[in-house]
Order: structure tokens, then sequence, then C-alpha cells
């Protein structure tokens, strides 16, 4: 039998003006959630609660949009949230750009390029893994959520599922959405669904 160390539910930000332009950014003060990213959150809420189950701890990554988040399913569950050292990718150059502008300058090989004043895709893993392990160590036979980034999440199932960084970026992982990886024992981990939007 499997023994699990740690379940952790990854839930992304609500949505924000950025976001629903495909522009990204690695801001951690802008954008904040719109009224459209609330209701994500607001839905996220009504599923957990329907599901029924405990959680011990919130995390949050730092951002603003991440924090807005957290605080309202942290007011769901009557907990306090813990801020974690878990930013989005630093994009250099391409923040505050659009996908499409950036597609249109590198192609399809700006999936593993890295942009100046940027960080690398695996180098970003990397940072990610180390978060995550660290946090699966601390929380050993707990359940706990983690609000943070898109970017974030497909790290973290991408590291899961050992994908390379072209195959990572054939993931999609929406605002407002939930992905939750069991951790266990032997240093491995399952996805047990990624990318859940509740209606």
């Amino acid at each position: 039998m499997f023994k699990r160390k740690c379940k952790i539910t990854f839930i992304t930000h609500g949505a924000t003006v950025h976001s629903m332009d495909g522009i990204v950014s690695d801001s951690e003060k802008f954008p904040k959630i719109n009224d459209i990213g609330e209701e994500e959150i607001e839905k996220v809420c009504e599923y957990l609660t329907n599901r029924g189950v405990h959680y011990d701890k919130i995390y949050t990554s730092s951002s603003t949009r991440c924090t807005q988040s957290a605080q309202i399913v942290a007011k769901l569950f009557k907990k306090r949230i813990t801020t974690i050292d878990l930013p989005s990718r630093k994009l250099g150059e391409w923040s505050g750009q659009s996908l499409n502008d950036i597609y249109q300058e590198y192609g399809a090989r700006a999936i593993t390029e890295t942009p100046k004043g940027g960080e690398g895709l695996n180098e970003f893993n990397k940072r990610v893994g180390e978060v995550i392990n660290k946090l699966v160590e601390e929380n050993h036979g707990n359940r706990i959520i983690v609000v943070t980034t898109p970017d974030v999440v497909q790290a973290a199932v991408a590291l899961t599922l050992n994908l390379t960084p072209e195959n990572q970026f054939k993931m999609l992982i929406k605002t407002g959405s939930l992905t939750q990886i069991s951790y266990f024992v032997d240093n491995w981990s399952s996805i047990i669904y990624s990318d859940y939007m509740p209606l």
C-alpha cells in the first residue's frame, strides 16, 4: 500500500486584466484580481464546501492576486494564511508583453527561450520543486491548500509527470482552477486531477 506524505490542492488565483488579455507578468503588486476573478474563487470555495474535506493549512504565493484569492479561501475555512516564497517565473524583458507578441518574435523556441533578465524554465521548475518538497516535508499527514499562479501549478504538474519543457507548455492551467497532487513516502507523486474549474 502506498504511504502518502501530503496532499496538496493547488488553487490558481482569480482572473486579472492581464490574464484576460493574454499578457504575461511577473509583477508581485499588479494586477489585482478583477470581478470575474472574484467569481472564479467564489466558485472554487463553493466546490470545496460541497466536498466537505478538512484542510490543515493554507499557503499563498506573495503576489497581490494570490493573497487576494487566498483571503477568500481562508475566510471559508476560518484559517490563517501562511505566505511562502513561491513567485511566478521571472520573465525579465517579457514581463508586461502579450503572449502573441512574444511568439511573433521568437516562434516555437519561445517555449524554451530564457528571456533577457529572466529565468530559464528548468531553473524555474527546480525552484518550484524545492519549495514543494519543503512544504511536503513540513506537512506529513496533512492536506494543504496552496494558492499560486498558473505557471507554478504547471511546473508542479510537469515535475510529477517528468515532462520536457516543450511538453510542459501543452498543458493549460487556467485562473480559478484546482489541481490536486498526492506526494508519497518513496519520493514520487500522483496527480488526482488538474485544471478543474467548478461550474
